[in-house]
């Protein structure tokens, strides 16, 4: 399972985005489910803008079954809160502390985001453990991703509002 960030929804459903392309050679190339969230999905809702072509492919996407939206509960919730307080200093959106919650509740530690220096930073709790990341698009990650991406690419950070 791969818990799906802003940056690629935006880049994957907006053709004259930077990363569209490279965004959709890692989607391409990925065998495990996507998953994200409903603030991942409100955020890329807003960044897509009502009106453009992009919000009407991303709700096919998401009907077709392209990508899951797991449910937050309260705790998940609270979870986010303790998580935008601690990393206030970045600072940590809602957008990413809802991703950060979610791979600590079922149990992953992959994601597919542009938010490289954020992501490299956050750390998901496993019991008394804090553990990083597995960030798929980032050049220096697993070879089936750098495959997709160009060597010479430079790794931006994500869209921040």
């Amino acid at each position: 399972m791969i818990l799906v960030d802003t940056g690629p929804l935006v880049a994957l459903f907006e053709v004259q985005d930077q990363h569209h392309s490279r965004c959709r050679r890692i989607l391409d190339g990925l065998n495990d489910d996507l998953v994200t969230t409903a603030p991942v999905l409100a955020e890329t809702f807003h960044l897509l803008g009502p009106g453009s072509i992009g919000p009407p492919r991303l709700i096919k996407f998401i009907q077709e079954g392209g990508v899951g939206i797991l449910p937050m509960d309260d705790r998940n919730l609270h979870r986010c809160f303790d998580l935008m307080l601690r990393y206030a200093d970045l600072p940590m959106d809602f957008a990413d502390a809802s991703i950060v919650s979610t791979a600590e509740e079922v149990g992953t530690r992959t994601v597919f985001t542009l938010d490289y220096r954020h992501f490299a930073t956050y750390r998901i709790r496993r019991g008394y453990h804090r553990i990083p990341f597995t960030i798929i698009g980032d050049p220096s990650g697993p070879g089936f991703v750098r495959e997709g991406v160009a060597q010479e690419e430079e790794v931006e950070p994500a869209h921040t509002p």
